[in-house]
């Protein structure tokens, strides 16, 4: 599973350019209220960490998607599970929205 740091996200979507990447946000609504990353040359889909099994058929199985929490440890157990069901490009947003903050725009509130 490749873990890619906020910071290394541009070179994550130039690399993957050819398949539409997705970042994939599995936070819940309350959290997206508090805080939201702009989609800035990339697509940006929320679903919460539990609907995820319900919803995979809103996920392409061939498209790049990078998933995106808090902290990243909730991502990461989304990402595990995307690959366990056949999704072949499938990274995880080490540190998450938190990291985000610190690493690509600092207008993005911390909670």
């Amino acid at each position: 599973m490749e873990q890619i740091r906020p910071a290394q996200l541009d070179e994550w979507l130039a690399q993957h350019a050819d398949q539409n990447p997705l970042v994939l946000d599995v936070r819940e609504p309350w959290e997206l209220q508090t805080a939201s990353v702009k989609p800035e040359g990339f697509e940006l889909l929320n679903i919460p960490m539990q609907q995820i099994p319900a919803s995979l058929n809103l996920l392409d199985e061939d498209r790049a998607i990078a998933c995106l929490c808090h902290h990243g440890m909730r991502s990461m157990q989304v990402a595990v599970f995307l690959e366990r069901q056949g999704y072949s490009q499938v990274s995880n947003l080490t540190g998450g929205i938190d990291l985000w903050t610190a690493e690509r725009d600092p207008s993005v509130p911390r909670y």
